[in-house]
């Protein structure tokens, strides 16, 4: 790697620079020599283009004055940036950056950019060194892009940044490593064989789970996984300031808009862990006693009683990925999807032990009644609709047919019109007199991936997504929600939230992240061919669109009014779902084959007769 510095300074009324060319591949090669700015600055773009590096070729004024201090026409080229304070490359993607920079003629400067929170900042504009040249493919880009995200802890890989736009001065949270947002640029370096900064990952974060979570003197439960975490630099204690060091620190929702604990934190953390021992074979990790410590305070946190009548997982809303107010509190349904799959998982790498064998039990239990409650409450197509608009409301019976005594009226007109003749779909959410009809896209393709769906509505959410592709794929995959709330419904649920306003952000934006988890159902399901022909559509416009985070309107046309660029999970989205698509076998560390389960007669009999005594049964196989 070459790092380029430049120092100037004035000989005789000239404005002359001092160069010196580094190769950290031979630490000790430097070569420095004098020359006047214009002539070094025109060599040296002579010499980057002669290798590729400078996509067009840029000239310099013929009138350009080295003396003239506020002369905004001066090139400089920035060869490797300083490394930001949370540990994440400032550079985008390649080391290379063409800039402009005007008022910088003074001795001691340093042409490399500076950076906070993980983005580079220029005075006037950056230009991405890209592809033309060296016909560098789509997939190279985003490879580069994902690296320059990465974030160092102690010198060691520990996650990615959410979004790395130099043009943002504002980072917010978004120079934070997010549990959620790492998801797929793990599976990323899993299917690329680097593994190592996925076991940091997972060590780490597990570690943060055992730190002190205070909101306004209450405590949360001891299972809860941060939502995200950032390196930071801070004094040696006992020390005058002359030293520092590194350290994590976890938000656990204390900081977050809304203060909202992240419920699907502690879910992908264990759907991540399977995923790892699936990929690499070192199954080690697993069984490292703090792992299953770790793997257990998570199950037992989302296990504990409440005052519930259902298997379902109850949150408040803005809890998972959607995590502003959206009418979603209750029993989401992708929360239920990512709380089945855990178990799932939690159950195939715990170690079978005395202490652990209550535990299984449960688990078996709550995966046989959440696995019917959904498959038989959540599941609509044209013969559940049409049954739930001639329900009979009111019924006080243990043998009532409308359970949740839901109100025919509550079908929307737009639903009888969109549900296609084929196919079905999981409903969002479902409580007492209120079904929520509202198509979401994550914990539909989860409940695919999950199993949580049967093979045959797994077929019918893919007929669906396939009969209203311009809906919810459209000009770019894939819509988070359909449809989006609007008037009055917009206001009351969503508050009038100015982010969330009808066809943006969660409120029916397109998000490119979601299309890995599309590519992952589709492959279970033996149909990649869809996948490939989403994946097709959005990579006609990430790259030239600078990879934002999400789309509005109602097919995806316009880049989010509020979408942050260069956003690492809509690169590692497009990333994993091309290698998912080139070797679906990969997909099989991310999918859970689960066996039918059995006696659901037990469920379904006599009621009345569940209300006797509980007595000792067999433990039940999932």
């Amino acid at each position: 790697m070459l790092e380029l510095r430049q120092l100037y300074h004035t000989e005789g009324g000239t404005c002359c620079s001092h160069l010196e060319l580094r190769n950290s591949g031979r630490p000790g090669l430097t070569l420095q020599k004098s020359v006047e700015v214009k002539g070094l600055l025109q060599s040296s773009l002579q010499c980057f283009r002669d290798n590729g590096y400078l996509q067009r070729r840029t000239k310099l004024s013929k009138d350009w004055n080295p003396r003239r201090t506020t002369d905004r026409k001066a090139f400089h080229l920035c060869i490797r940036s300083k490394k930001s304070s949370n540990g994440a490359s400032s550079v985008g993607s390649q080391d290379v950056i063409l800039g402009v920079e005007g008022d910088h003629y003074s001795a001691g400067h340093d042409i490399q950019g500076s950076a906070t929170g993980g983005r580079a900042k220029f005075s006037v504009h950056h230009v991405k060194t890209v592809n033309a040249k060296l016909n560098r493919s789509l997939e190279e880009e985003a490879w580069d892009l994902l690296r320059a995200s990465i974030v160092k802890y102690c010198g060691s890989p520990v996650g990615t940044i959410a979004a790395n736009d130099p043009t943002d001065s504002n980072a917010l949270n978004y120079d934070q490593v997010f549990i959620r947002d790492f998801i797929p640029s793990a599976v990323a370096f899993l299917l690329n064989g680097e593994a190592e900064i996925v076991r940091n990952f997972l060590l780490h974060t597990l570690q943060l789970q055992s730190w002190e979570k205070t909101v306004d003197c209450y405590d949360p439960g001891q299972g809860l996984m941060p939502a995200s975490f950032k390196v930071r630099v801070v004094p040696c204690e006992g020390s005058d300031g002359s030293s520092t060091e590194e350290i994590l620190e976890p938000d656990f929702g204390e900081a977050a808009i809304g203060r909202v604990a992240p419920v699907d934190s502690g879910l992908w953390w264990i759907i991540l862990l399977r995923a790892y021992g699936l990929s690499t074979g070192d199954f080690s990790l697993q069984e490292r006693v703090d792992v299953q410590t770790g793997i257990r305070m998570v199950l037992k946190l989302c296990l504990t009683d409440e005052f519930d009548m259902f298997p379902t997982l109850l949150v408040t809303d803005g809890s998972c990925m959607i995590d502003r107010r959206m009418g979603i509190h209750g029993h989401p349904l992708e929360i239920q999807a990512l709380f089945f799959h855990a178990l799932l998982c939690g159950r195939e790498i715990m170690l079978r032990e005395d202490s652990g064998s209550d535990l299984i039990r449960e688990i078996d239990l709550r995966l046989l009644a959440l696995s019917f409650h959904i498959r038989e409450y959540y599941w609509i197509d044209l013969r559940k609709l049409n049954e739930i608009y001639r329900y009979k409301t009111e019924e006080y019976s243990f043998d009532a047919i409308n359970k949740f005594n839901i109100y025919p009226d509550q079908i929307s007109p737009w639903l009888v019109h969109w549900m296609p003749d084929q196919g079905g779909y999981l409903i969002g959410n479902l409580q007492p007199a209120h079904m929520d009809f509202r198509f979401f896209s994550l914990g539909n393709l989860w409940s695919i991936v999950s199993s949580l769906a049967t093979k045959e509505q797994s077929d019918g959410i893919l007929d669906l997504i396939e009969a209203r592709w311009c809906d919810l794929i459209g000009n770019m995959p894939f819509k988070i929600c359909f449809p989006a709330l609007e008037g009055e419904d917009w206001s009351i649920i969503t508050g009038r939230d100015p982010k969330n306003t009808p066809w943006s952000y969660h409120n029916g934006g397109s998000w490119p992240t979601l299309l890995w988890q599309f590519t992952t159902a589709c492959i279970k399901m033996g149909r990649p061919e869809l996948a490939s022909k989403a994946v097709e559509e959005a990579g006609k416009r990430l790259s030239k669109d600078r990879w934002p985070e999400y789309y509005d309107t109602r097919t995806g046309r316009f880049i989010g009014k509020q979408a942050r660029f260069y956003q690492t999970w809509s690169i590692a989205g497009y990333l994993v779902s091309k290698m998912l698509l080139e070797n679906p076998a990969g997909a099989k560390m991310l999918i859970s084959e689960q066996a039918d389960v059995v006696n659901f007669c037990l469920l379904e009999a006599n009621p009345g007769r569940k209300r006797g005594r509980k007595g000792k049964s067999a433990p039940i196989i999932v």
